[in-house]
């Protein structure tokens, strides 16, 4: 992942590629979120998990209506 955050232009251009055509004022707010998601996974992505076993996940018997 590269270290260069987006800019609110390419925020707008990304977006409008992907079929979100977005309002001017919003392009710095989605370019901000970008950029802190961006922040987020790059410092999972650090994290040195070694040996430890994935969580599991289970679901109550009781729970039919979708719930978790």
């Amino acid at each position: 992942m590269s270290d260069v955050e987006l800019t609110a232009a390419e925020a707008a251009r990304w977006a409008l590629r992907a079929g979100l055509p977005l309002e001017s004022e919003r392009h710095a707010e989605v370019a901000a979120t970008a950029n802190h998601i961006h922040a987020v996974v790059r410092t999972l992505r650090e994290l040195d998990f070694g040996e430890t076993p994935p969580a599991t996940h289970t679901i109550e018997a009781g729970a039919t209506d979708g719930s978790l």
